[in-house]
């Protein structure tokens, strides 16, 4: 599959949404990757005996992402927003599987 067209290249709102469509995917990938590591979190965390909420690398993950966002250009309010809802899920899907602490 080619590059993804910048976004000043785009002539047409349909070649934009081409393009956006085709981002949409590859996060979706990204997302189901992500999971994947997230099923792996929550066969290891018994051996190592942590709960699927550990407060302190939540707060970890979401300060590296908002740094991360501010140095890319992304606003790290959205981020923030975005990822604690991810982390939400995530440890939802862990606590399915580990129970609840």
């Amino acid at each position: 599959m080619p590059p993804l067209k910048a976004p000043q290249d785009c002539e047409t709102m349909q070649d934009l949404r081409v393009q956006i469509d085709r981002l949409d995917q590859q996060l979706v990938d990204m997302l189901r990757t992500r999971a994947r590591y997230i099923d792996r979190a929550s066969q290891l965390k018994p051996g190592e005996g942590l709960p699927a909420r550990i407060p302190d690398r939540v707060e970890e993950v979401v300060a590296n992402v908002r740094a991360k966002a501010g140095q890319s250009g992304l606003d790290p309010d959205l981020a923030e927003q975005l990822w604690r809802i991810l982390i939400d899920w995530s440890i939802a899907r862990e606590e399915r599987v580990l129970g609840r602490d």
